[in-house]
């Protein structure tokens, strides 16, 4: 499968695999970033997962000195992304871990649930059942710190993001917008459709692993309360 690798600025370089939802290509992404996460080379400072996509960022003039070969540090960094993705063998495939996350539905909470079943002509309870019936896969982190994009929701419960963003969503609210779900790990304006809350914390900055969620997960929520 052909991909697109391309300069981010001039630090760094993204690799493009396509431009949907999947997960095989999500796979593809987060496949190689544990491949440079394990096996960094002189010059690197992080490489970043996405949907479709991966970003890597180096420093160029530890790149420069320790590759001299290459007319430019973008040169050297985009020879070793070929030279793994032509022998894919090199790269691990984990078995996704599955994380279980409670969420209260109270009206306190659910700040859009009521509107959410009306437009989709379904009950508070069917939409709630129909959301915890699925199991969710992290394919990025963003927009937050410890922000997981999730997918995919049912399209029966599916809803476009608010035209009139709130100021303040709280931490914890869970959310939907079209096919996605995601938790607020804190508290920040935004414009998904708020359908609970969770107590996890999903930031934790002091924290060895500061995120709780990562891509490739499986998130399976549970009714709780608190």
């Amino acid at each position: 499968m052909s991909c697109k690798i391309f300069p981010l600025g001039d630090t760094g370089l993204t690799v493009e695999f396509g431009n949907e939802i999947s997960a095989e290509l999500n796979n593809r992404a987060i496949n190689l970033a544990d491949f440079f996460d394990k096996n960094p080379f002189p010059g690197f400072v992080e490489i970043v997962p996405a949907y479709a996509s991966l970003s890597v960022f180096y420093d160029v003039s530890i790149v420069r000195k320790n590759f001299p070969d290459f007319p430019t540090a973008f040169e050297a960094v985009k020879s070793f992304m070929e030279n793994v993705l032509q022998n894919p063998g090199d790269l691990e495939h984990n078995k996704p871990r599955l994380v279980e996350i409670p969420v209260c539905f109270d009206a306190e909470y659910a700040l859009d649930l009521d509107s959410l079943a009306t437009e989709n002509n379904l009950t508070k309870k069917v939409v709630i059942e129909i959301f915890l019936a699925a199991t969710y896969r992290v394919y990025m982190l963003g927009f937050l710190p410890g922000f997981a994009y999730m997918g995919e929701v049912d399209e029966r419960i599916a809803a476009p993001r608010k035209t009139a963003p709130r100021l303040r969503v709280p931490k914890g609210s869970v959310g939907i917008a079209g096919r996605q779900t995601g938790i607020y790990s804190l508290e920040s304006p935004g414009g998904w459709q708020i359908i609970g809350k969770t107590n996890l914390e999903l930031f934790t900055p002091e924290a060895e692993s500061p995120t709780f969620l990562q891509a490739g997960d499986s998130v399976k929520f549970y009714a709780a309360k608190f």
